[in-house]
């Protein structure tokens, strides 16, 4: 990797850094066709998509009954360390369940209640890799919120993955389906044959997905366009340049649109972090990945003239994982006002958090955790404000009511208000 400075970047360059979309806005043709045609067609495009695409001969579309059998074929300490990072996800996650409340405010009795939607679908990435992490990320959640049906689409295959097919059951899917890339967001969102439509779609998967999230959003609501994955390390001094290129690798290794970054103001650390990555990179099994990742408009490893400049990168950057390896991480996260999910100090490497340590990996892409959160139990629910007045309290704002009503040229509702009041 080329080590660069902030201060030189062109507004090209700036544009690929801060502007990124993966390849999603040139997929959306694509994928906007795919869905009108599984829409259209239902089963049989899925079956055709899973040929051409997965090289696949798709018998079962719905293959709920292989999950148990593929739990039961794993070994038995892959599965075991499946259900440790379940546990420790459903414990993170438990702990955001909101609580209903009522409040008295002077005769006002107001309140928030909280219910779970139906039925929800999680896409669980396949092709390239498996993904049985994203399994428990996907449905876990959802099932703490109170999800009655949580349906899952996940690429088909010749040999189905049993980690992924285990830890859909132990996450505690309702269905499952073979189906993949945009048809499987297409399928969830309108129905087929064998797939149930849901109300609501969550998880990642490559640019083709993510488009056609996008297209499916005006029918079936989606948690956020969570695409390829991204990294941003913000380094000092103190920061260990081979764990620092390591957090890049990891990420890149994902898919070749994959956005990997580290800026610092030590430029010996640039350097270093550049060859580390350029090494490391050599030497895992997913080489090609991870090099094209490497390579990429929108990764890179920067030079900052300051902490503070750092600081801004970052901030505008808004990355889907954000890794503080600094002495002051604590003062710096503060002062960095975007990032989906943050990692403090050395030994806090993303992969953790993305498979075991508890909070959710599904996170905003393409600089939207300015204004998003990560997958969480609020995505899974909707609340009601609930309000009950007696006639003192309505009384008191009795001519508030009204006089507003008017100035807003709505008599009806003044009149709502009057009539309650008449002998």
């Amino acid at each position: 990797m080329n080590v660069q400075a902030v201060a030189d970047l062109s507004p090209d360059e700036r544009a690929a850094l801060f502007d990124r979309d993966a390849g999603v806005a040139a997929a959306r043709d694509t994928a906007r066709d795919i869905v009108e045609r599984v829409r259209t067609e239902g089963d049989v495009a899925l079956r055709e998509y899973a040929e051409e695409f997965d090289g696949v001969s798709v018998g079962n579309v719905d293959i709920t009954d292989e999950v148990e059998r593929a739990a039961d074929r794993l070994d038995d300490d892959l599965l075991a360390h499946i259900e440790t990072a379940a546990a420790n996800i459903r414990e993170f996650h438990e702990a955001q369940r909101p609580e209903n409340w009522t409040k008295e405010f002077e005769g006002r009795e107001l309140g928030r209640r909280y219910r779970p939607l139906e039925r929800v679908g999680a896409y669980v990435p396949g092709g390239t890799a498996a993904y049985p992490s994203s399994a428990l990320m996907g449905v876990i959640p959802a099932k703490v919120a109170g999800v009655d049906h949580v349906a899952v689409a996940t690429p088909p295959a010749e040999d189905l993955n049993d980690a992924t097919l285990a830890a859909i059951h132990v996450a505690g899917a309702d269905a499952v389906y073979q189906a993949g890339g945009a048809q499987a967001i297409a399928a969830l969102a309108y129905g087929t044959e064998s797939v149930s439509s849901v109300q609501k779609i969550v998880g990642p998967g490559n640019r083709f997905v993510t488009a056609a999230k996008a297209e499916v959003r005006e029918d079936c609501e989606i948690d956020f366009l969570a695409g390829p994955s991204e990294v941003l390390v913000i380094a000092d001094g103190t920061a260990d340049p081979g764990v620092v290129a390591s957090d890049l690798v990891a990420q890149a290794e994902h898919d070749p649109n994959a956005s990997v970054v580290a800026v610092t103001p030590d430029e010996s650390l640039a350097a270093d972090i550049a060859q580390q990555c350029d090494r490391q990179a050599g030497e895992r099994d997913r080489s090609d990945v991870i090099q094209e990742a490497l390579d990429n408009d929108a990764s890179g490893v920067f030079t900052a003239r300051s902490m503070s400049e750092a600081v801004l990168f970052a901030g505008e950057y808004a990355a889907e994982h954000l890794s503080i390896q600094a002495e002051n991480d604590e003062e710096l996260l503060d002062r960095i006002e975007a990032g989906g999910s943050v990692f403090l100090g050395p030994f806090s490497p993303v992969a953790a958090g993305d498979y075991a340590a508890g909070p959710n990996h599904v996170l905003p892409t393409g600089g939207l955790a300015k204004t998003t959160g990560g997958l969480s139990v609020d995505h899974f629910l909707v609340s009601q404000t609930v309000q009950r007045l007696d006639r003192d309290a309505l009384a008191d704002i009795s001519e508030t009511v009204t006089t507003l009503a008017e100035t807003e040229g709505l008599e009806a509702h003044a009149e709502s208000v009057r009539k309650r009041f008449e002998e």
